[in-house]
């Protein structure tokens, strides 16, 4: 069978690993047959994973690694003495062109070490940056950064700009996609020196639509397509974004539960509700990209199940066929 992407899991990754990652990577290559996964991790435990379902040979392979990197690492040591943890024998799978990517719910730090010393960066990409889909009422906005870069400079930001631009025209079909800085007021002299600093930078920069600043307030309304931000403010974001969402889902459900009456009105609006709850699932894009490096590195949630692990391996699809990477990369020669 001729694959079009090969995908290297981290299966030892998450809290649920390796029993939800290989339940993921099962249901995968069930749904989408032109994906390869190659599980990485202890193999027998693996194994025994696999043997309870029914899948494709073709589809998923097994390469043995005999330790792992813990949540609690630092890091830079646990990628440089793990030489043969799971995470980091999926990286050499990238950069060896074994493989065209890397998912992992292992730790971020790890990932995102691993990322720049193990796939490496694109020439002239100052800094990587993790980009996740978060859903509005318009459809998606793609935060970035979430997490890799808490001390960020202007001309990195811009740089987060583009690389978004790139990656959300090419993944969403979108032509020209707005591109906000995310500020405490609309007005450009608000905001702190990062923000005053960049403003003018992305008013100046001809390789995206630039249309300002956005409050918080507007990112659920999907007021931009695009939004910009170091990693302190959209990690933030993106955790407060999730707790929300869970509170709110939580408050639904005990009141529609609290009475006869309230069960009866909870049948009857049962289907709505089923689909304006899962607009708002942080979790239905799967992981989030680490954009900027050679290859395509995935970062899922730590908690992620078997769904979370299945939509982060098929979002690997896109981006291969659009060939984020090389685009990245010719944006920044010219």
């Amino acid at each position: 069978m001729n694959h079009k992407v090969v995908v290297a899991l981290d299966a030892m990754g998450g809290d649920y690993a390796p029993a939800e990652t290989v339940k993921g990577a099962v249901e995968a290559v069930r749904e989408h047959p032109e994906i390869k996964v190659i599980l990485v991790g202890k193999e027998k435990e693996i194994q025994n994973e696999l043997e309870k379902y029914t899948y494709s040979e073709d589809n998923i392979d097994v390469k043995n690694a005999t330790e792992i990197i813990d949540m609690g690492e630092v890091p830079t040591k646990a990628i440089r003495e793990k030489k043969d943890s799971s995470l980091v024998v999926a990286m050499n799978l990238v950069r060896n062109d074994q493989a065209d990517a890397v998912v992992s719910a292992g730790s971020t730090g790890a990932i995102l070490v691993g990322g720049q010393l193990v796939v490496g960066r694109i020439k002239g990409i100052k800094r990587p940056a993790l980009a996740p889909f978060l859903p509005s009422k318009k459809g998606f906005s793609l935060l970035i950064d979430c997490g890799a870069n808490v001390d960020a400079r202007p001309e990195h930001l811009v740089q987060f700009a583009q690389m978004g631009s790139v990656y959300f025209e090419n993944v969403m079909g979108k032509k020209n996609p707005t591109v906000g800085i995310v500020n405490i007021g609309t007005e450009e002299e608000k905001g702190n020196q990062l923000v005053k600093e960049t403003y003018p930078m992305l008013k100046e920069c001809r390789d995206i639509n630039f249309i300002g600043s956005v409050e918080a307030r507007e990112i659920a309304k999907g007021g931009c397509d695009i939004l910009v931000c170091e990693a302190f403010v959209g990690n933030v974001i993106l955790k407060f974004f999730e707790g929300v969402a869970l509170t709110f889902l939580g408050c639904i459900k005990e009141g529609l539960l609290a009475s006869l009456r309230t069960k009866i009105g909870a049948v009857l609006i049962k289907p709505a509700l089923k689909g304006l709850l899962k607009t708002f699932d942080v979790s239905s894009q799967g992981g989030a990209p680490l954009l900027g490096l050679k290859g395509l590195v995935v970062k899922a949630h730590g908690n992620s199940k078997s769904s979370e692990i299945r939509t982060a391996i098929a979002q690997c699809i896109a981006f291969k066929e659009n060939s984020i990477s090389d685009k990245i990369a010719k944006m920044v020669q010219e």
